[in-house]
């Protein structure tokens, strides 16, 4: 048999000269690609049934053009997305980015890691992503509306709550779900509530779905630190972005006794030395749209604002990369590692460049990739489509005792599969490994489709 790293550095040449332009996609495969010869080893049976090749390659990828007008009669056209990647664990589940860096490879990334993710959850959910290159800041409600409406008009075919369930993500809030939903209710003269995840509560969603992200963040990172016998509680915490991931990271945080120090967005990063006031800052970013740079200002001396600076100069215990991919670069890996940070929890997707993860790891400091450590909202959105199922909503208190548990899980399937497979500590390897064998098991017994 073929040695398994010759036949997985087959794999990632040919993945580059069939994909070329994606490097992102090319990113999120080489990192799972080169934690992969263990298993292969272990258990060749994989290799023979080419699973690696089949999960390599989406089992559908759907483009598309979106027209839409904007308050002035104009007409504009931007592009749809949806990559349904895999889905021998359940129905494909994933959110859609609308941002003008979106393009397939970006999308690709986004589900071929989505694979990986929801196995890891233990939910019976496929991996698939989607969006659009549209920009929704700076649009009027009407706007977002009417691209809304558009976008679903094509979407809506290809997608139900028992075969592809999309979601929010970046440029994704609650709004733009609001609009998704009634556009397709709209077409298919359904009330199918499971078909989209990050509902209003008011209409099929579920509590603690706009924290689940973050929250899931922060307590991932609480179990890595418990398994060195350290706790959160009291630690300094640096934080990037101001969204949905940053603010609810910031809250949890809060809730267990650390103190955020930071928030960021494309503009730089605030700082505030007596730790973020949250409700100033969901007041800013939430209802008023703000930039970060109007905390500094309202909050008084405690807090500055740093014009295009690196959040990650701020030195603190435990470091939350939360805004977007490759955030994260070999340089700011050092100034951490400098100023004495104990561990990184990934709240975004891939934020955190190679090089950096190689440096964190070399360095002993705990390291929670995104497949695992930011879990926790694809884990709540499963719990949503649960309660959408049998037409009940449950309480806070059982959600949080859910994602709570889910994390516990994430974090110990990720940890005892590192150790089984000779690298213990390094939840890279642990999570790559513990969610390719469920989605691989799955496919084996599925047989060659």
């Amino acid at each position: 048999m073929t040695d398994p790293k010759d036949r997985l550095d087959a794999l990632r040449a040919d993945i580059e000269r069939r994909n070329p332009g994606q490097p992102e996609f090319h990113q999120a495969v080489r990192e799972v690609l080169d934690t992969l010869g263990p298993v292969l080893t272990a258990r060749p049976q994989y290799a023979e049934a080419g699973l690696v090749e089949r999960l390599l390659e989406p089992e559908r990828q759907i483009i598309f053009r979106v027209p839409w007008t904007d308050d002035h009669g104009r007409v504009h056209v931007n592009r749809g997305y949806r990559v349904e990647f895999n889905s021998a664990l359940g129905p494909y589940k994933g959110g859609l980015r609308f941002h003008p860096s979106v393009d397939i490879g970006v999308v690709k990334f986004l589900g071929f890691e989505q694979i990986f993710k929801n196995a890891l959850t233990g939910l019976g959910i496929g991996g698939g992503k989607g969006g659009s290159d549209f920009d929704p800041h700076g649009k009027s409600a009407a706007e977002v509306m009417r691209f809304c409406q558009s976008f679903m008009t094509e979407l809506a075919r290809h997608i139900g709550e028992h075969t592809d369930i999309p979601a929010g993500d970046i440029g994704v809030g609650g709004r733009e779900i609001g609009y998704l939903f009634g556009q397709y209710r709209r077409i298919t003269n359904r009330w199918e509530a499971g078909v989209l995840t990050g509902k209003g509560q008011g209409w099929g969603g579920s509590v603690i779905r706009p924290e689940a992200t973050g929250y899931g963040a922060v307590l991932f990172a609480a179990e890595m630190l418990k398994a060195r016998g350290e706790a959160l509680d009291g630690l300094s915490a640096v934080v990037s972005g101001s969204g949905n991931v940053a603010l609810y990271t910031i809250e949890k945080l809060q809730q267990l006794g650390a103190n955020p120090l930071t928030a960021s967005d494309s503009s730089g990063y605030v700082v505030d030395d007596k730790g973020i006031d949250l409700a100033l800052l969901k007041q800013i970013k939430e209802v008023e749209r703000g930039r970060v740079s109007e905390y500094a200002t309202r909050r008084g001396p405690s807090a500055r604002f740093v014009r295009q600076g690196r959040v990650w100069e701020v030195p603190a215990d435990v470091a939350f990369p939360s805004a977007t991919q490759n955030e994260l670069d070999v340089e700011d890996a050092r100034t951490l590692i400098a100023n004495g940070v104990k561990a990184v929890s990934e709240g975004a997707n891939m934020p955190t460049t190679p090089e950096a993860v190689h440096l964190f790891q070399e360095a002993g400091v705990a390291f929670g990739p995104g497949k695992a450590a930011n879990a926790g909202g694809v884990a709540v959105s499963a719990l949503e489509m649960a309660q959408n199922a049998s037409r009940v909503a449950w309480s806070r208190e059982r959600v949080e005792d859910e994602l709570a548990g889910i994390m516990r899980s994430i974090h110990a399937v990720s940890h005892e599969t590192a150790e089984r497979y000779g690298s213990p500590g390094d939840y890279v390897t642990g999570a790559n490994i513990a969610g390719f064998e469920r989605v691989a098991d799955a496919m084996l017994a599925q047989g060659v489709i």
